[in-house]
Formats: structure tokens, sequence, C-alpha cells
């Protein structure tokens, strides 16, 4: 991913904001009154506001800092979305269980990482670019392997790949749990900082975006 630096941003303020994920759904109403309803695009993006977030006047010093190391919309970086950032239910430990990659067909050597959310109509398999190093387990068909010997991990893009001689053979479910954080970039050039309290301050908008490559 290009124009991206591999830095979380501040987790303090990060846990303060409010957000969520958003889909693009055209709505088409014909002259019987029916709707036809298709989606653009197949993932949906997150979109955060941090200003919620900075609470004190150091917290806003560190999120100018981080703002003007990024050059604004420029650079990437690391977001920890604290409702959603591990591959189980929130409270829960990872387990090498927690979500299906794919089956081996035993020549397959690199899985990405996927959260899938619901299962019953059209469960949503996410993409998962960002895991936090040293998190990530798996398991084929639920027995654990080990990072380093049965397999390696590249953090920047969410993929595991296997090792020689210990690749999936065909029909082997590949499983993983893991923590992760979001590919983002501010959606702003502008932070407007508000200074009116003379011992604390605030900045009243910090958009966030994700980036999707």
């Amino acid at each position: 991913m290009s124009g991206f630096h591999e830095i979380l941003f501040p987790l303090e303020v990060a846990l303060g904001a409010s957000g969520g994920p958003e889909r693009v759904t055209e709505v088409v109403t014909t002259a019987t009154g029916r709707e036809e309803r298709n989606t653009r695009l197949a993932d949906s993006r997150r979109r955060w506001d941090a200003g919620y977030g900075v609470k004190s006047l150091a917290a806003l010093a560190e999120i100018l800092d981080f703002f003007e190391e990024r050059r604004g919309r420029l650079y990437g970086f690391r977001w920890r979305d604290r409702l959603d950032h591990a591959s189980c239910p929130p409270g829960a430990v990872p387990s090498p269980l927690d979500q299906r990659l794919a089956a081996g067909d035993g020549s397959t050597a690199t899985f990405p990482l996927l959260k899938t959310y619901g299962g019953l109509h059209a469960p949503y398999a996410r993409p998962i670019a960002k895991p936090v190093v040293g998190s990530v387990s798996v398991a084929v068909d639920g027995v654990e392997r080990l990072e380093g010997t049965h397999f390696s991990l590249d953090a920047t893009s969410g993929r595991i790949t296997f090792a020689e001689g210990h690749l999936p053979s065909a029909g082997a479910v590949v499983t993983a749990g893991f923590l992760f954080d979001v590919p983002v970039r501010f959606d702003t050039d502008f932070l407007e900082v508000n200074l009116s309290a003379f011992a604390a301050g605030d900045i009243p908008r910090i958009p966030i975006i994700e980036i999707r490559s």
C-alpha cells in the first residue's frame, strides 16, 4: 500500500471516537412503486470522527504532531476500532479456530486473513490487511500451527504463507484468530483547533476514513 506509515493513531483518542461502517446502495423506485436496490461496492468502508476523543491539551498537541507528520491526507496509518478489532466477540480471547480462511488444495501456500460477519443469509467476508504483530494464530483442520515454523505472516498486507512441507492438503480447512487495525487516512487537510478553553482546547472534527486497496 503506497503512501502508508505503519504507525498506530494515538489509542487514547481513538477509543473516544464515533463512527462505523458505511455502504453505498443505489435505490431506484419504479413507476409501480417497486424498489430496485443495488450496491456499487462489494466491501463496506468505515468512517470515524476522532474529535470526541480529544480531552486534554496534551492529547490535542499529540494529534497536531501526528497530523503534521502524516501531511494531512497524504499518508495513511493504522487505526484501532474500539468495537471491532478482533477475530472473536468482544471480551473473548482470539483463538486459531475463530475465522475460516479457506480450504487447502495441496499447492496454495498464501492465504489472506478474513473476518466473516453473519452466516445465515448473506455472510460478508471482510479482508483484514493490518493484523497486529504477535496476535495471529493459525490452525489447519483444527491443529494449531506455529508462526516461524509452519507459516510466516506479512503484517503489512494481512497474508499468511505456509512453509514448504507444511502446505495445507486438499480439503484441509485453514482457520485463524487475530487482533487487527484498520488502514485509514485523515479525510481533511485542515485541522481546526479551538483554544477557547484555556487549559484544554479541542478539535471539533477529526474525520478519519478507511483506505481500500
